[in-house]
């Protein structure tokens, strides 16, 4: 076939496909980019939408709604979370149709970390340790999986400074970095590994601040109220009482939730549940706080520094305790009924349960209810179980306090 026999033909294919060969401008023949863009609005071609969003509403929900009941452990349910990722009205849909933590025991979107988990049976997860890399990472299911299916919630990396220790926590295993979007929050201790403070890298939900002095008013959004990406925010306190005197017995520890009322674990009680990850805003950071080494918003005081102010209700916060063990004469050992989920004897073993007087509103199964346990199963492998009013991010936190040194209490 000649060689202009083949451009005519591939001129017609091109022209059939709807493409329109370019045209003279008419300036000495010279062919220019062309400047006016025809309104796509004005147009009278309907815009083409794709074919997954043209599905009726009504279908749609029904579709969603059958594959979250039918899924149920991680692997299968990839499938909810792979149709919260073909447009935007199957992520709304998906969005309304995903139940929380709380009500149907599953975690499923990023935001579930934060959210509370479920009242009856806890959800249980395992902690594995790095030793070479000083990394923990928390996945969930009973116990590891020889096909490794079991999907990663969080880890967090350990952090050596001259007078404190620090656990960042995030969303990859491959980034710590406090500037990404994978930043969950971090847990930093005092120098005798006795005292460990949770900062939450989200705005607690149902909190707002906002900027009292007006010589940064130029940082507030349009609301009034300042959101910061690099902020932290003192959401707990765990302490370890000391052992001066090498008694013997297992830690004590206290933990202090500042973000979780106490009325949450009382007859009709509730507890925070965040409906977003987290909210990253380009404003720009305060001058005052900026120039910390680490900004930090405490809402267990009322005095803050650099004007600014908590907007929230005042509540008395959750407060967690040891359920104490018992010395079994036989094998010489505190015991505890883990239930089948520890296997070894450690340490750092503990059950935690919440601290209240006895009263009517809270039953004596609540005040026996083990919120979190966790313990040792392995040489690096460790069960961690959490229920409501907790949240796999504040469990997640408590339970990287056994790793850190504590020559004052042992």
């Amino acid at each position: 076939m000649p060689f202009k026999s083949i451009v005519r033909k591939l001129r017609e294919m091109k022209d059939k496909h709807g493409h329109k060969p370019r045209q003279d401008s008419g300036h000495g023949g010279r062919r220019t980019r062309a400047h006016v863009v025809p309104d796509v609005a004005s147009s009278t071609e309907p815009v083409q939408q794709g074919s997954w969003e043209n599905i009726p509403p009504e279908l749609l929900w029904d579709i969603i709604r059958r594959v979250e009941e039918s899924e149920t452990a991680w692997r299968a349910r990839q499938a909810v979370v792979h149709c919260a990722s073909v447009c935007k009205s199957w992520r709304d849909i998906t969005k309304e149709v995903v139940k929380t933590p709380e009500e149907c025991g599953r975690i499923t979107f990023p935001v579930s970390l934060k959210q509370p988990g479920p009242r009856e049976l806890p959800i249980q997860c395992y902690i594995r340790r790095d030793r070479a890399t000083s990394t923990y990472f928390l996945h969930i299911g009973l116990t590891p999986s020889e096909f490794q299916s079991d999907k990663l919630l969080l880890a967090a990396r350990k952090v050596r400074r001259a007078t404190c220790t620090d656990f960042v926590i995030s969303l990859a295993s491959d980034n710590f970095s406090r500037r990404s979007n994978t930043y969950v929050g971090k847990l930093r201790s005092n120098f005798l590994g006795t005292k460990f403070t949770i900062y939450d890298g989200q705005l607690p939900c149902g909190t707002k601040i906002k900027l009292s002095d007006r010589s940064n008013q130029r940082t507030q959004s349009k609301q009034g109220y300042w959101k910061a990406s690099a902020q932290n925010y003192k959401v707990g306190t765990i302490t370890y009482e000391l052992n001066v005197l090498r008694r013997r017995g297992p830690r004590r520890m206290h933990c202090i939730m500042h973000a979780i009322p106490m009325s949450s674990v009382e007859k009709g009680g509730t507890a925070p549940t965040p409906t977003s990850f987290n909210n990253i805003s380009d404003e720009p950071i305060p001058s005052s706080a900026s120039k910390a080494d680490d900004p930090a918003v405490d809402f267990s005081s009322t005095s803050l520094a650099n004007s600014i102010v908590p907007v929230r209700d005042s509540h008395e916060p959750l407060m967690l305790k040891n359920k104490p063990p018992r010395w079994h004469e036989q094998l010489q050992c505190w015991c505890l009924n883990f239930k089948g989920r520890v296997t070894v004897a450690s340490v750092k073993n503990f059950q935690l349960v919440a601290a209240v007087e006895p009263s009517e509103n809270v039953s004596v199964d609540e005040q026996e209810r083990v919120i979190l346990q966790f313990g040792k199963i392995g040489k690096d492998i460790f069960t961690m179980d959490y229920s409501y009013p907790l949240s796999a991010f504040h469990a997640f936190a408590i339970c990287l306090t056994s790793f850190d040194n504590k020559p004052a209490c042992e």
